[in-house]
């Protein structure tokens, strides 16, 4: 028979085991701040999207819920699913895979110019259209240029390779999704890929003056898109003087001004914004922070900049756990990327930034922007569970 001694240590050992099974499970758990922060927002979109839609909806289909449903079932519903699918697939899979889903996206973004398939909508073509599905290449090409710099960052800045040839080749592919973008025109985009590739190069240990460069080169180009394009030149002038044509060229800037303010501290309340009705242009999309400030005050709009912070910590955060460098670069820039978004286009609404066409990540109407952006936070939220 065995001895009480031993019975004892045997449940002192199993104890232990569990112990260490219910650590290393934790350990292996998303970041749950990142999650509450990502739900919180979706939640908040779909509210807002709800009260702003409703006008408009009636008024163009009759039906006051058109877009918010659109919005569900071709933007929500299948984010939810391809970004739990991401959430589980190996990292593995996106690192080897990289190079290929970036080809097939720009295969995407050069059908936009095809006629039949290729839609246009205020003279620019960014739309690829399969009868009754239609959806925007552009938007899924910054998840997807992501993992692929984060992929080829990784493998060509070890010491076998030579930093010259990882700038060159660097410029020669955003020179190509440049020009790609320039042609359609998509420059907000272009923007927003832009500056979260070049904060990935140089987050990936490369000489100090190959990002100097970089930036030396990106205001040059800026200089020369707003040269090609006058009313680029327009948003700058009234980004300067907001009292400018204010009928013109500043009506929106003006408008987004005169809604923000009229939230006061607390708001109006959901679904009691004056703005919405046909006074600020682009509402469900580029303005939709705007009536956001009105219906719910200074204190929803702290709340909706804090949850932003909160992506922005956590997302740094899970970058600076991560030991291998793919992991590392692409939590980097999926965090740049939606937060990047959403800072810029906060200032836009409230005067900090010229306006920059650039949607607010999870709250602006847009189905292939919210699946991009589900997909890039399943992907980050995989990082940080392993």
């Amino acid at each position: 028979m065995r001895s009480e001694n031993e019975g004892g240590n045997e449940t002192i050992v199993s104890l232990t085991n569990m112990l260490r099974n219910l650590v290393k499970d934790r350990r292996d758990q998303p970041d749950i701040f990142l999650a509450g922060a990502v739900l919180a927002l979706i939640i908040l979109g779909i509210l807002i999207l709800a009260s702003v839609s409703a006008s408009l909806s009636e008024e163009r289909f009759g039906n006051t819920y058109y877009f918010l449903n659109h919005q569900i079932v071709f933007g929500l519903i299948p984010g939810l699913i391809l970004g739990f699918l991401a959430f589980r697939v190996r990292l593995d899979f996106f690192k080897k895979w990289a190079p290929a889903l970036l080809l097939v996206n720009l295969v995407f973004l050069s059908m936009v110019f095809l006629p039949k398939i290729g839609s246009e909508a205020g003279e620019a073509a960014r739309w690829v259209s399969f009868g009754l599905f239609s959806f925007q290449p552009s938007e899924f090409l910054k998840l997807t240029f992501i993992l692929y710099l984060a992929a080829w960052l990784a493998s060509r800045t070890s010491k076998t390779r030579g930093f010259s040839q990882t700038f060159i080749a660097f410029l020669l592919v955003v020179g190509i999704i440049s020009l790609f973008l320039v042609l359609q025109p998509d420059i907000s985009t272009l923007g927003v890929i832009v500056i979260s590739a070049a904060l990935m190069y140089f987050l990936a240990q490369t000489p100090l003056w190959h990002s100097i460069l970089i930036i030396l080169i990106g205001g040059g180009g800026l200089l020369a898109l707003i040269k090609l394009a006058p009313y680029r030149l327009n948003r700058l002038l009234v980004f300067l003087n907001p009292e400018i044509d204010p009928m013109g060229i500043g009506y929106q800037i003006k408008q987004a001004l005169i809604t923000v303010g009229s939230g006061g501290l607390f708001g109006l309340g959901l679904g009691l914004s004056r703005q919405r009705y046909g006074f600020l242009p682009q509402s469900m999309s580029d303005s939709i922070f705007a009536i956001f400030a009105e219906e719910t005050g200074f204190i929803g709009a702290a709340i909706l900049i804090l949850i932003f912070l909160l992506i922005l910590w956590r997302g740094f955060r899970i970058a600076k756990r991560k030991e291998d460098k793919f992991s590392q670069l692409a939590a980097l820039g999926l965090t740049v990327w939606v937060c990047l978004q959403g800072f810029t286009n906060l200032a836009a609404m409230i005067g900090i930034l010229p306006l920059t066409g650039i949607p607010l990540p999870f709250v602006s109407y847009g189905g292939s922007a919210l699946m991009s952006e589900l997909i890039g936070m399943g992907i980050l939220l995989n990082i940080s569970r392993r």
